[in-house]
């Protein structure tokens, strides 16, 4: 059986889902961070999916700038996470309250 454009999209969906679910439910600041890369890898996915199926390149090049944002967003992302905990002892949302004097 070959793979159709409609499955490929299919498991994006379920993959941004899963990501949307992560970030609206969890309060661990890194289980929310791992969310929001699990929805732009859903986000690329689509991409490449629709760059196979038609025939044009730009959809697989535009990915390579998406993970070029993402690994950027992990380096800033982890870092602050990082001095959080320092600072604060948790990675809990709910615990965290920086603006608070």
């Amino acid at each position: 059986m070959k793979p159709t454009l409609e499955m490929y999209l299919i498991l994006s969906a379920v993959l941004f889902t899963i990501g949307v679910t992560g970030v609206l439910t969890r309060r661990n600041a890194l289980i929310i961070f791992m969310s929001v890369e699990l929805m732009l890898n859903a986000a690329n996915l689509t991409l490449v999916a629709y760059s196979r199926f038609l025939p044009d390149i730009s959809g697989q090049i535009f990915v390579f700038f998406v993970m070029a944002v993402a690994a950027a967003e992990v380096a800033v992302g982890l870092a602050i996470i990082v001095a959080i905990f320092r600072q604060k002892e948790s990675v809990d949302i709910d615990k965290v309250n920086l603006m608070k004097w």
